[in-house]
């Protein structure tokens, strides 16, 4: 089994962690941070994205190089890496500017997309600009899986767009409560999606596949250090349950084991 991560890639650079100037930075990405914990985890992970020209695109590369993911189809654009500037307070993040650099202009081509077909499971995210290459992917190979991060955006229209080529969707429903989730949930998968997961943070996942609602809780951490990638990571337990052929429920949890590994630590990925 093998997995494809078609989307964004960036820096993120931290300028002031609980009001202290400083210049702490790694790379990072949506489906960057899912499939570096998906590779943690055993599964052969590809990443299907461009990078840019600069420093920081060289040490992008280094760094996936370094984690043994596959770079076939990762490409080094003309131009500067994307980069997200972040704040702490505490254990949040506060997004600021995002320089979205060679990003903005990022191009999925025929190979990007026979390429992913090639494999078992694809997943993006919302800010990867791949929406469009999910239905192709599907028609080379209706077989593959599909995985979709709409993080927070529960009204973007990329969801009634995507709803037909997506197996797999996971909302962040922080501020929304149960009886809103299960509609919601219900509501996609009526529509098109296999399964359909919210996750509340602290208060733990609820996921819809059609015929049942089931409910986890987390896993407590014994310190939490930051907050960053604990959907991601999520994502990747998940997944990684799906490959192994789980039920709901186990995904669930291993979703729940990895995203409280990575909270206890700076970066988005879980330790070895």
């Amino acid at each position: 089994m093998k997995a494809a991560m078609i989307g964004d890639n960036c820096i993120d650079v931290y300028r002031c962690i609980d009001g202290k100037e400083v210049n702490r930075r790694y790379p990072t990405g949506n489906v960057v941070d899912t499939g570096v914990n998906l590779r943690k985890l055993g599964i052969p992970v590809s990443v299907i994205s461009t990078t840019g020209s600069d420093k920081n695109g060289s040490w992008m590369r280094r760094t996936l190089t370094d984690l043994d993911m596959d770079l076939t189809r990762f490409k080094t654009g003309d131009g500067p890496t994307a980069i997200t500037y972040m704040d702490m307070d505490g254990t949040e993040r506060i997004h600021g500017v995002y320089e979205e650099g060679v990003m903005e202009n990022i191009v999925f081509d025929d190979a990007d997309i026979s390429f992913a077909a090639s494999h078992d499971l694809v997943h993006t995210a919302l800010w990867g600009r791949a929406e469009n290459t999910l239905e192709k992917i599907k028609k080379l190979n209706p077989s593959v899986l599909t995985s979709f991060d709409y993080c927070d955006r529960l009204t973007d229209p990329l969801i009634e767009r995507t709803l037909p080529f997506v197996d797999y969707g996971f909302f962040s429903c922080h501020d929304k409560d149960r009886s809103f989730a299960e509609a919601f949930l219900k509501d996609k998968t009526d529509r098109g999606m296999k399964t359909a997961v919210a996750t509340f943070g602290e208060l733990g996942s609820l996921a819809y596949d059609g015929q049942a609602y089931t409910f986890c809780g987390i896993v407590p951490a014994e310190r939490v250090v930051n907050t960053v990638g604990a959907g991601d990571s999520y994502i990747a337990g998940f997944l990684w349950g799906v490959l192994q052929g789980l039920p709901v429920i186990g995904c669930m949890k291993k979703g729940a084991e990895i995203s409280s590994r990575v909270v206890q630590v700076f970066e988005p990925w879980v330790e070895e």
